[in-house]
């Protein structure tokens, strides 16, 4: 019994080794995979949305996603928020300025007493 144990031990082990060394028909080791690329990037030509930021899937490596789609993804998403985060502040700025001005015109619509 030891001995059938040992024999078909080393017949898997032979056989795992053949496969993985290509003992098969192609002659050569296991090709080369091509690595997955995203397939999907962020939109250059526009601004991001919220719809872009759901479809984002990442492509999965070996030891997780990708490491080089996962950067340039988060290098655009930031580029976008300090221009979004610049131009909130520009409009909240001339907003202010507009307010403290004293030919301020108010957009509030009179009320009915002051119509008449």
């Amino acid at each position: 019994m030891f001995l059938f144990l040992v024999v078909a031990l080393a017949v898997v082990v032979a056989a795992v080794t053949l496969a993985v060394v290509g003992g098969g028909e192609g002659g050569g080791p296991l090709p080369e995979a091509a690595p997955e690329r995203l397939q999907d990037p962020l939109p250059p030509d526009r601004p991001i949305g919220r719809a872009d930021i759901d479809s984002l899937r990442f492509p999965l490596s070996a030891r997780g996603y990708r490491m080089a789609d996962v950067d340039d993804a988060l290098s655009r998403l930031g580029a976008e928020l300090a221009e979004r985060d610049a131009r909130i502040a520009d409009l909240e700025s001339a907003l202010a300025g507009a307010r403290t001005s004293p030919g301020h015109i108010s957009m509030a619509k009179p009320a009915p007493e002051d119509e008449q």
